[in-house]
């Protein structure tokens, strides 16, 4: 696959349950999914799409499919962060961090921890 593509809301919330059961079959990712459960046919109908934008690979058990992901949720988050990052911070880290500090996003507990990571990075 050359260019990870954006998944829709539909997709995602699929693709975040193949990645937690680290593939299945369609009807094992309805079971998952909260109520109103989606139609058979739209959640095969989304997977299918997946497959074709190369999110998925699958295996053949006679008539039926298990999908496997094709891209790990680390590389899907890198490209969506990466996206953010870029169209809404202009590529800045402290932009984005700024946002969320005076956004009260962060609270104490996760600011510290931010706090180490830096100075274990500086150490470096």
């Amino acid at each position: 696959m050359n260019e990870i593509k954006e998944l829709t809301k539909a997709e995602e919330q699929i693709m975040h349950e193949l990645w937690e059961m680290d593939g299945a079959f369609v009807k094992e990712v309805i079971d998952r999914l909260p109520e109103p459960k989606p139609a058979y046919n739209t959640v095969s109908t989304i997977v299918r799409i997946l497959e074709t934008k190369g999110f998925l690979v699958h295996e053949s058990y006679g008539k039926s499919h298990r999908y496997i992901p094709k891209i790990t949720k680390e590389e899907y988050k890198k490209l969506i962060t990466g996206k953010l990052l870029n169209n809404y911070f202009d590529n800045s880290a402290s932009s984005m961090l700024s946002y969320f500090l005076e956004e009260n996003k962060l609270d104490l507990g996760e600011v510290n921890e931010l706090l180490e990571m830096i100075a274990k990075q500086k150490k470096i």
